[in-house]
C-alpha cells in the first residue's frame, strides 16, 4: 500500500499552463473588484469628457469665430474649462485606482507563489531551481503587474475613445468616413504581425533570464572556490555567454518594439495630412464646415491614439502572457510532499523512528538510492550511520522528516507513518541540523530562537554550553545580540556549525538528526559536545551520520551503509568482528590520520 500510495505522489501533477494570463487575472483580481469598477467608472467619464471636447471646439469655430460672437465663445471655451477640469480629475482617480489594483495583484501573486514553494519538497525545488524560482516571484509577477496597471491607466479607455470617436467623427461628417475604414485595420494589421513576432523571443528572453540569475547565484556562493582555482576568467567567459544570449534576444525583441513606434506615427501622420486634404476640399465646395474639419481630425487622431494606447498593451501582453504561463507552473505544480487528510494530530509513542523495509530512488534515476532499509531507533538511544561518500547516508535521514517521501517501504515516528502524521506535529518532534548548516541575517539571539522564539537567555546560554559555543559567543560584540550575515558568513565554519547545532537545542525536540554535524569541529571539541550532549539530553533519541568512525564509535548501535544497503549492524565492537567494511573505513582513517 505504501508503495502505491508514494508511486502516487512521485506524480506531482502539474497543470498544463497553456495561456494562464486570463484564468491568474480573473482569480487574483476577484477581491479588487470594486476597486476595478471605479477604475471603469473613471475611465469612461475621462473618455466621454475627451469626446466631447472636440465638438465643442467646432462649435466656437462655426458659430463663435466665424461670427464674431465673442460671449458665445466665452460661454462655450468656459465649458470646455469645467469638462477639462473634470476629465483631469477622472484621469487621476482611475491612475490612483489603478495602481492600487496592480499592486496588490503583485503583492498576492508573490505571496501565493511563496507560499506553494514553501510547500514544496526538495524534489520540486531541485526541478524548478532556485534562480528560476527567484526569477517568477520578482520578474515575472512585475510583468503581469505592469500589464494590469496599463490596462487600468491606458487600455479601458482605448475601446471607448476608438468607438465614441467614430461615432462623434461620422456626425461631423460622412464623407470622410473611408479614412478610418482603411487607417484603422492598417494600423491594427501592423501592430498585429509585430506582436505574433515578439512573444517567442520574450519566452525566450524570460528563460535567460533564469540562465543570468543561475550563473551569478552560483559564482557570488563559489567566489572563494573560484579564486581558489583561479578561474576568474573562465567564469567571466560563462557570465559573458549568457549575458550576450540575453542580450541578443532582448535586442531582436526591442527592434521589434522600437518597429512599432514608427508605424504607429507613420499611419497616424498620413493619415492626418489625409483628413486635411481630403476635407479641405469638402470646405472648398462647401460640403463641410471649417469647424467640422477641425473636429474630424481631433476624433482621428483620438481613435489612432486609441489604437496607440493598445499598442502599449500589445508590447507588454507577450512578455506577460509568458511570466503568467511560468507563474502558473509554479502555482498548479503540487508537491510530492502532501499532507494526509485526515492527518494524524496525536500519538501515544515517544522519540521512536522505524524503517521497515524503505527503499528510495530519485526521478529518473536507474537504480535505488537506498534498497529495502529496516532498523529502529529508540528513546535515549544514539543510532550512527556510516558509510562511503554516495552510500545514501543523507537521503537516508532526509526521509525522517519527510523531504522526501520512501518510494517503497515505510518509515515511521513515534509509532506511525510520516506520511500519516500531521506536518507540524511531525517536525515539531525533529531538530535537524543539516550537513550545510544555514544561518539567517540576524542576530545570534534571533537565529537560537528559530525553532522556539520563546525561549528565555538561560536557555539559549544552555544550549550554546552544550554546543562548545558558549565562549567564541560571548567574546562576540554583543554576545547573543551579535549580527549574523545572511548564511552566516561573519562566522567559521565551526562556529557555523555549533550555532546550528545549539538552535537544534533550543528547541529541544524528542529526535535529534545530525548530518554530519560535527565535520568541521576538531577531534577535542567534538569529543566534548557529545559527551554534553550524553548528560544533558539523555532522553532523547539520536541519529548521527558521520565521517568519522571516532564521532560515532561510542554509539548504542551503528548503521554500516555500502551501496544504499546495510552491510554491517551493531556496535563498535561487533562491527570490528563482523563488518569488513567497518573495518576499512576505520583503517583508512587511521592510516590517513599517521600520515598527517
Amino acid at each position: 500500500m505504501s508503495g502505491s500510495r508514494s508511486g502516487r505522489a512521485a506524480k506531482a501533477s502539474t497543470k498544463g499552463p497553456g495561456n494562464m494570463l486570463l484564468p491568474l487575472l480573473r482569480k487574483y483580481l476577484a477581491p479588487y473588484v470594486s476597486l476595478l469598477v471605479a477604475v471603469g467608472i473613471f475611465q469612461a467619464a475621462q473618455s466621454i469628457a475627451s469626446l466631447y471636447l472636440p465638438s465643442l471646439v467646432a462649435d466656437i469655430i462655426d458659430n463663435g469665430v466665424a461670427k464674431g460672437d465673442v460671449a458665445h465663445i466665452m460661454t462655450i471655451g468656459a465649458i470646455m474649462l469645467v469638462i477639462t477640469l473634470v476629465q483631469v480629475a477622472c484621469a487621476i482617480a482611475a491612475v490612483y485606482f489603478g495602481a492600487r489594483t496592480a499592486m496588490s495583484l503583485g503583492r498576492d501573486l508573490r505571496g501565493a507563489i511563496f507560499h506553494t514553494v514553501s510547500g514544496f519538497s526538495e524534489r520540486e525545488v531541485s526541478g524548478f531551481g532556485a534562480p528560476s524560482l527567484i526569477t517568477r516571484t520578482t520578474n515575472d509577477v512585475q510583468q503581469v503587474q505592469m500589464v494590469v496597471l496599463m490596462t487600468c491607466t491606458l487600455f479601458v479607455s482605448a475601446p471607448i475613445l476608438a468607438v465614441g470617436g467614430v461615432i462623434m467623427a461620422m456626425q461631423q461628417d460622412l464623407g470622410l468616413s473611408w479614412l478610418m475604414a482603411v487607417s484603422v485595420p492598417v494600423l491594427l494589421l501592423s501592430v498585429g504581425l509585430i506582436i505574433s513576432r515578439m512573444v517567442p523571443l520574450f519566452r525566450v528572453m524570460q528563460k535567460r533570464i533564469d540562465v543570468v540569475n543561475r550563473v551569478l547565484r552560483e559564482q557570488l556562493t563559489g567566489i572563494r572556490v573560484i579564486r581558489a582555482f583561479v578561474r576568474e576568467d573562465q567564469e567571466s567567459a560563462r557570465f559573458a555567454k549568457a549575458n550576450s544570449e540575453l542580450t541578443e534576444v532582448s535586442l531582436g525583441a526591442g527592434r521589434l518594439m522600437a518597429l512599432m513606434f514608427p508605424i504607429v506615427m507613420l499611419v497616424l501622420n498620413i493619415s492626418s495630412v489625409a483628413v486635411i486634404w481630403f476635407g479641405g476640399m469638402r470646405v472648398e465646395s462647401g460640403e463641410m464646415q471649417v469647424g467640422a474639419l477641425v473636429a474630424y481630425l481631433s476624433y482621428l487622431l483620438q481613435i489612432l491614439m486609441a489604437v496607440m494606447m493598445a499598442t502599449f498593451m500589445g508590447m507588454m501582453l507577450p512578455r506577460a502572457t509568458v511570466s503568467a504561463d511560468r507563474i502558473g507552473e509554479v502555482l498548479h505544480t503540487e508537491s510530492t510532499v502532501k499532507a494526509a487528510n485526515p492527518a494524524v494530530g496525536r500519538v501515544r509513542e515517544t522519540g521512536t523512528v522505524e524503517f521497515s523495509d524503505v527503499s528510495f530512488s530519485y526521478p529518473g534515476a536507474e537504480q535505488p538510492v537506498l534498497h529495502h532499509l529496516d532498523f529502529s531507533l529508540h528513546q535515549g538511544q544514539t543510532t550512527a550511520v556510516i558509510g562511503s561518500t554516495g552510500s545514501g547516508k543523507s537521503t537516508l535521514v532526509n526521509l525522517v522528516p519527510r523531504l522526501f517521501d520512501a518510494t517503497d517501504g515505510t518509515v515511521l515516528v513515534d509509532g506511525v507513518d510520516v506520511r500519516e502524521l500531521e506536518p507540524d506535529l511531525l517536525w515539531s518532534r525533529i531538530g535537524i541540523i543539516p550537513q550545510k548548516p544555514y544561518l539567517f541575517s540576524g542576530t545570534v539571539a534571533s537565529n537560537l530562537r528559530y525553532g522556539k522564539p520563546d525561549a528565555t537567555e538561560d536557555q539559549l546560554w544552555e544550549a550554546l554550553e552544550i554546543a562548545q559555543a558558549r565562549d567564541f559567543v560571548a567574546s562576540m560584540d554583543g554576545g547573543l545580540e551579535a549580527k549574523i550575515a545572511q548564511g552566516g558568513t561573519n562566522v567559521s565554519g565551526g562556529q557555523r556549525q555549533r550555532l546550528a547545532i545549539a538552535r537544534a537545542l533550543v528547541k529541544d525536540p524528542e529526535i535529534y538528526i545530525f548530518d554530519d554535524s560535527f565535520s568541521a569541529l576538531d577531534s577535542a571539541t567534538d569529543a566534548r559536545l557529545r559527551l554534553a550532549l550524553k548528560r544533558h539530553r539523555s532522553s532523547a533519541t539520536m541519529l548521527i551520520v558521520a565521517q568519522r568512525v571516532a564521532t560515532i564509535k561510542d554509539a548504542e548501535a551503528i548503521i554500516v551503509l555500502e551501496g544504499g544497503r546495510i552491510v554491517g549492524h551493531g556496535t563498535h565492537e561487533e562491527l570490528l568482528e563482523a563488518s569488513e567494511t567497518y573495518v576499512e573505513i576505520l583503517e583508512s582513517q587511521l592510516t590517513a590520520e599517521a600520515t598527517a
